[in-house]
């Protein structure tokens, strides 16, 4: 029996698969049977295979020809199997050598003709064929793609035949070029000094930037929320090599990844307010990443939130906790990242002119109310800073001396402040770790407060009827804002003016 070996990935964990091959018996003409827990797109790889057999002027044996995808008990889908099936074909017949091809992690859809054709996840399994001493075969177009890993025993051929002709002698395989890394893409970005006006938003979008706090804003239409949403990469940042890896690797179990090949500027997804919980989480038949795992290290921004669907927005509660996501299926069971910075935007009510005479509408301020209460408190509790961005008058558009900082003098801001606090908790808890996701013990030795700040935040705290969480979140909020002074220590004003970006209760707007 001939045994090569593919993979399977349950979230971004890869699963190793033997390709097991058994050719008995002596038939009239052949046989291919494929077992093992597979779906149809595994199992028309048999009609693939003819046709790539044939296109060579091949045939398969007049024998019993059994194909089994081991472990059985694991569901397979995709089309990467293609490419390790026939090979183990291949040897079995004499053409290929076993025992070379026994060394590498073999992945690709095979095309009518015996082309390679580009497949998912062939980043992540360079990692995992890197780690675990094998070297790869995969399709030419994504040679560079299995590079990025720093993997060199890399067999990148455009058809069959290319492969053939490699282990014969007859026609040696390059290794692939590795893919340099593309300058961040900035441009496109815009600057905050586009926008006039919205100091206090604006500053609100620096502690959010500095810290990685999750963001509402709530303002009438025309105000400026989604241009400030859209400035938030240009203020971030740059990745981390670490960071590139991890989004690049999600993106390609995704099948998203760019003709560059690797993700260097930071994810900004703008989830539309129909998409569906499956499209906001990921899922579907292969468990696919979701928006909130496409913007790990990145910006997920909810435009109009309360017109998601609210059991869609209730998805976001955990991960927003944990910084990971478990999509639980029959047959399968997928965790993915989602470390994700939450931007949020929405109108006051329906129409967006609530406490504007001329513009309301008549069923104003109840309607406010009612249209807040879309968005449940929790999640409302787990969102950071809410801020107001208040209408600005047309013609202070034109006004020169309405132009404010630019993107590049905020952002030096922000990294020295990401530099303080990445620094001070690789210090004290061995790990770097931003303001946003301090928790417990971790908090109260990062965020020490004086006795009579504690008096303070704790009165204030009673007043506004906040939450445990809430109580936390101040604490990280005032923890970022004394970074952004280059403070070690947290003062009381650093504290009042976390307060005042946490409503006082449901109500606000609509009172």
């Amino acid at each position: 029996m001939l045994t090569l070996r593919t993979l399977i990935f349950n979230g971004i964990q890869a699963t190793p698969i033997d390709v097991q091959i058994q050719i008995t018996g002596g038939l009239p003409k052949p046989e291919f049977h494929l077992i093992g827990l597979v779906d149809k797109a595994v199992a028309e790889s048999q009609e693939r295979i003819r046709n790539a057999l044939a296109a060579m002027n091949l045939s398969l044996p007049a024998r019993r020809l059994t194909v089994n995808l081991a472990p059985a008990d694991i569901e397979k889908s995709g089309a990467h199997f293609d490419l390790a099936i026939l090979c183990g074909i291949l040897c079995s017949i004499g053409i290929l050598p076993e025992q070379e091809l026994a060394k590498y992690v073999i992945m690709g859809e095979i095309g009518l003709n015996g082309a390679l054709l580009k497949t998912n996840g062939i980043l992540p399994a360079s990692v995992w064929a890197a780690e675990n001493g094998y070297g790869i075969i995969c399709p030419a177009d994504q040679g560079p793609e299995a590079r990025i890993s720093g993997h060199t025993d890399i067999l990148a051929p455009r058809h069959i035949l290319d492969l053939i002709n490699h282990f014969k002698g007859v026609q040696i395989l390059p290794i692939p070029s590795a893919i340099g890394l593309p300058p961040e893409a900035r441009a496109t970005d815009g600057c905050l000094s586009d926008i006039r006006g919205q100091d206090g938003a604006k500053r609100a979008l620096e502690i959010a930037a500095a810290g990685g706090h999750a963001m509402l804003m709530i303002g009438p239409p025309g105000s400026g929320k989604t241009m400030l949403a859209s400035r938030l990469p240009g203020i971030l940042p740059p990745m981390t090599p670490r960071e590139i890896l991890d989004c690049s690797v999600i993106y390609s179990i995704a099948g998203k990844l760019g003709p560059h090949g690797l993700i260097s500027s930071r994810p900004f997804r703008a989830a539309h307010h129909t998409a569906s919980a499956v499209a906001l989480s990921g899922g579907g038949a292969d468990a696919k990443p979701g928006e909130i795992s496409l913007a790990h290290n990145g910006v997920l921004f909810l435009d109009e939130l309360p017109e998601f669907q609210r059991q869609t927005l209730e998805i976001l509660r955990q991960p927003m906790e944990s910084g990971t996501i478990m999509i639980s299926r029959a047959r399968r069971t997928a965790t993915y990242p989602a470390r994700f910075q939450l931007i949020a935007a929405m109108n006051p009510c329906p129409c967006g002119h609530l406490g504007n005479a001329a513009l309301s509408c008549s069923r104003a301020p109840r309607c406010a109310e009612a249209y807040q209460n879309k968005i449940s408190g929790p999640l409302l509790d787990r969102i950071d800073l809410h801020t107001d961005v208040d209408a600005v008058n047309p013609w202070d558009m034109a006004d020169s001396d309405k132009i404010g900082e630019s993107s590049a003098t905020v952002r030096a801001r922000v990294i020295a402040a990401r530099d303080k606090q990445l620094a001070r908790s690789r210090e004290m808890f061995g790990a770097e770790i931003l303001n946003a996701h301090l928790d417990g013990k971790n908090l109260d030795a990062a965020c020490a407060l004086s006795d009579a700040a504690v008096k303070f935040l704790n009165q204030a705290a009673e007043k506004m009827g906040m939450s445990a969480r809430g109580y936390q979140r101040i604490k990280r909020i005032a923890r970022t804002i004394a970074d952004l002074r280059h403070s070690d220590a947290v003062e009381i004003s650093d504290i009042a003016e976390a307060l005042s970006y946490r409503p006082i209760n449901r109500g606000k707007y609509g009172a």
